[in-house]
């Protein structure tokens, strides 16, 4: 077969997969021939989709597992969780859906006596429905409240509160760190000056004064992606919660078992390459990392910065020992 044939058929795979969602665009999931060949569903195993989002993954699977398997999908967005339920009710297939941060998979396990699983996927991007829900805040395109916290009954900080209340040493490290933002002390130094007249409340307070406030002509990228990135991943602590799922991810998933992950940025791909790497309970199966296909960044733009990686947990032999 040649390489056309091949590309040929993986395209024809994808057309396939995502067809169920094409009058939904906004739940279409990333990367859905990728994930189902690296995660290999298998009739009658136990997966777990730690961030079911709206459910496009988690219907992929629970199809692949069949009426025996099993579907456990978390997500610390009850919103979302609303959204997958419906997206599994319409497709016709059982999900087992808890609010649950992915990193707390261990407890949900235990609470529905399931000890290991036979794979676990995490997409960590956030979602388009998100992005499109004003009075979340996630989004700068549309005005809304500042608050980006997943899960709104929870009592971490709010974006308002970070920039309303951190100091601005404490407000330029997480753009710098988070946003990989060189400019964050001059945009630090903005928003700490800015507050002093009046609070920031809405999405569009801030953007603002981040496009007026950085230096030189404007890029490809708006001035405020960054700055929005940073405060959403310490609104949630994701780069945190990501470090505890790597630490403990072993501890749930079989030996034999398999471990997707797709990052969307830099920060949490560098994570996710070195824990899989440099912990030899894993066998890294994506030796590059995977990216979407042209046809897919094509219809979904979103999947342009998607990085997939995957790995095996290493068997074990009769006597509990790791095969070499």
């Amino acid at each position: 077969m040649t390489s056309a044939d091949t590309k040929g058929r993986k395209e024809a795979a994808l057309d396939s997969l995502i067809e169920p969602f094409e009058n939904t665009p906004v739940h279409r999931p990333v990367m859905p021939v990728e994930v189902m060949s690296w995660l290999d569903p298998q009739p009658g195993q136990t997966m777990v989709d730690g961030t079911a989002g709206a459910g496009g993954h988690s219907v992929l699977i629970s199809e692949k597992l069949g009426p025996t398997g099993r579907l456990i999908g978390l997500d610390r967005d009850q919103n979302m969780l609303a959204l997958a339920e419906k997206t599994g009710r319409e497709a016709g297939v059982s999900l087992t859906l808890r609010q649950s941060s992915y990193a707390d998979a261990g407890e949900v396990l235990e609470s529905l006596g399931i000890e290991f699983v036979d794979g676990f996927l995490v997409d960590l991007g956030l979602s388009s429905d998100q992005l499109a829900w004003a009075d979340r805040g996630f989004s700068f395109q549309t005005d809304g409240p500042l608050d980006m916290r997943f899960d709104t009954t929870s009592d971490r900080p709010t974006a308002a509160e970070i920039v309303n209340e951190w100091t601005e040493v404490e407000l330029a490290d997480i753009i710098y760190r988070y946003g990989e933002e060189r400019h964050s002390r001059r945009l630090a130094r903005a928003i700490v000056e800015k507050r002093k007249q009046e609070p920031f409340e809405t999405t569009g307070q801030l953007a603002g004064l981040m496009r007026r406030a950085m230096p030189g002509p404007r890029g490809r990228i708006d001035p405020a992606t960054r700055v929005f990135q940073a405060l959403r991943i310490a609104v949630n602590d994701e780069l945190g919660e990501l470090e505890r799922l790597l630490e403990q991810s072993q501890n749930w998933i079989r030996p034999g078992g398999r471990f997707v992950l797709i990052t969307f940025h830099s920060l949490e791909d560098r994570m996710v390459k070195h824990a899989l790497r440099d912990n030899p309970e894993w066998q890294v199966l994506t030796k590059k990392v995977v990216i979407a296909t042209d046809s897919e960044q094509a219809v979904n733009p979103r999947s342009r910065s998607a990085k997939l990686r995957a790995a095996l947990r290493c068997p074990t032999t009769t006597d509990g020992m790791m095969n070499p």
